[in-house]
């Protein structure tokens, strides 16, 4: 803990004793909390003493197989089966992996080697992922199937393991943007953190509370969703499997009614644009939560007019396990992703390293006791972007005079369009205030001479509208919001844009399209 990250503790009031597990978030429900609801589910809800049982089950069985410190891969849906998979593996003094159930199985076989798991839990609808040839091939134990139960007979009584708070807890990987996807090791101390700082502060979570994550849990965003905050206040977690479509979402809400929504701008527009929107009762929603991507002004009123709710744009990132910036209730302005979150500490620096003041364009870096330390197996990675407690995100923002920063994109997107340099984060924000764009993704695209041109790919309101009347009228409202050369200069219409595994536009498929 470098001396930041200790001030920033004391600023808060946060204080662990060095032995510390993870678990604790759930075991200490019990006895207060032991018949409140733990995890609401299609299948079934489960009370705190239920998930306590289910958890100690799991690692009672995972140490049959396992020695303390060895790493479990999780490949599961959102099911009550999988938070108390993660708490029981932690309590047994194993490391549980959150694995994106959206990967082929060519990344799974990655992610078992890299990792040198000796076991995996795997859901129903994601068995086909582990092959027999796969599983052969790996010093992985045994694959359990949690549609078996195959714990279901073990002791429901788990001794805590001893684990100092600074010891490895979980992994998530990275999503593999700038090359293969990379291991990051968080320790018992973080998850707790998050919730002392974002859970408290911003959400203001209460006992009776239920929080529905459309983010799955192997998502960070989503890990403190679901498992954290509520786990941390005794609240509840509505967990949905499968894909989750607006038909989905509403009906989560209106069979189970809860307080708090945790969304992607991609999901909160196309909840928006479905016709059940017109008639869907949101009352029950006290908080709806955003992040992960940039939220545009039209989205926010348009979401404001239907439901009378703000959302709430933050931002964080994996390294950080959750959100580090956010608005709040009280005070919010458009297109920000807000201001630091208690418990967090950023800095905005040039291309010398030095400090950049209000109004001046810098690269963030990020501070607080819940980053990562480092990479599995990555040291050049971890030196380049993990330095001395701080993250080094290579997100460009720029700060107001009120504290609140406005992302302007990647350091290293930033190219030169007919001799001029363009970040196409900032055409693509001014594209999203359209009223007639309901998504778009906006990237520099390399020609064949070498030169660069920006391209945005652009799914309308009304698809009908995609001819060259609404591409001359996309180009002047962008060039009437910007300095003139900065425009899309070729535009592709699309009914959906695709996404990724965490709901976010898959940016790496678009320019794939653009080179087919």
């Amino acid at each position: 803990m470098n001396k930041t990250s200790k001030n920033l503790c004391r600023q808060v009031g946060f204080e662990l004793p060095n032995q510390y597990n993870s678990s604790r978030l759930l075991w200490e429900n019990l006895p207060k909390n032991a018949d409140r609801a733990a995890v609401i589910h299609d299948s079934a809800t489960w009370t705190y003493a239920q998930l306590v049982d289910e958890a100690s089950r799991i690692g009672n069985h995972l140490k049959r197989y396992c020695a303390v410190s060895e790493r479990i891969l999780l490949i599961m849906d959102d099911e009550p089966a999988y938070p108390a998979a993660i708490m029981g593996a932690m309590r047994a003094g194993l490391v549980p992996i959150l694995t994106n159930t959206l990967s082929p199985p060519d990344l799974i076989e990655y992610f078992l080697k890299d990792s040198g798991v000796t076991a995996a839990i795997v859901s129903r609808d994601f068995e086909s992922l582990l092959t027999p040839q796969m599983i052969a091939s790996l010093p992985c134990k045994v694959i359990l199937k949690s549609r078996l139960t195959p714990w279901a007979d073990e002791s429901a009584q788990l001794p805590e393991h001893p684990a100092s708070r600074t010891d490895a807890a979980f992994w998530m990987y990275s999503s593999g943007s700038t090359g293969k996807p990379k291991g990051i090791v968080h320790r018992h101390e973080d998850a707790p953190y998050t919730a002392h700082t974002y859970g408290a502060h911003i959400l203001n979570l209460q006992p009776d509370d239920v929080c529905f994550s459309v983010p799955k849990i192997f998502f960070a965003y989503g890990f403190g969703n679901s498992v954290t905050f509520p786990m941390s206040r005794g609240a509840a977690a509505l967990l949905l499997s499968g894909r989750p479509t607006p038909q989905r979402i509403y009906d989560q809400i209106a069979r189970h009614r809860p307080s708090i929504l945790f969304a992607l701008p991609t999901v909160y527009t196309a909840m928006a644009h479905s016709k059940l929107a017109d008639t869907a009762d949101l009352s029950c929603v006290r908080l709806c939560i955003s992040a992960a991507e940039i939220l545009s002004d039209e989205l926010s009123k348009q979401w404001r007019s239907l439901f009378d709710l703000k959302i709430i744009e933050g931002l964080g990132s994996t390294e950080a396990l959750h959100i580090y910036l956010s608005n709040d209730e009280g005070l919010q302005k458009p297109g920000s992703a807000g201001r630091v979150v208690p418990g967090y500490a950023v800095r905005l620096q040039d291309k010398d390293g030095k400090d950049v003041g209000s109004g001046e364009q810098g690269v963030m870096h990020v501070c607080a006791l819940s980053c990562a330390d480092s990479y599995w197996n990555h040291p050049k990675k971890t030196s380049q972007t993990m330095r001395d407690g701080w993250i080094v995100t290579g997100d460009c923002f720029v700060m107001d005079e009120d504290g609140f920063y406005f992302y302007k994109g990647r350091a290293d997107d930033l190219v030169k369009v007919s001799g001029q340099w363009v970040y196409p984060m900032e055409i693509e924000t001014a594209l999203n205030e359209h009223p007639k764009v309901r998504e778009c993704c906006v990237q520099a695209v390399e020609l064949a001479d070498k030169r660069y041109s920006i391209t945005a790919w652009v799914s309308l309101v009304d698809e009908a509208l995609g001819d060259e009347v609404m591409t001359a009228d996309l180009k002047n409202f962008v060039k009437s919001k910007l300095m003139p050369h900065k425009y899309p200069r070729n535009i592709v219409y699309m009914e959906n844009l695709p996404k990724t595994g965490t709901d976010k536009i898959d940016r790496h498929a678009l320019k794939a399209l653009n080179h087919s």
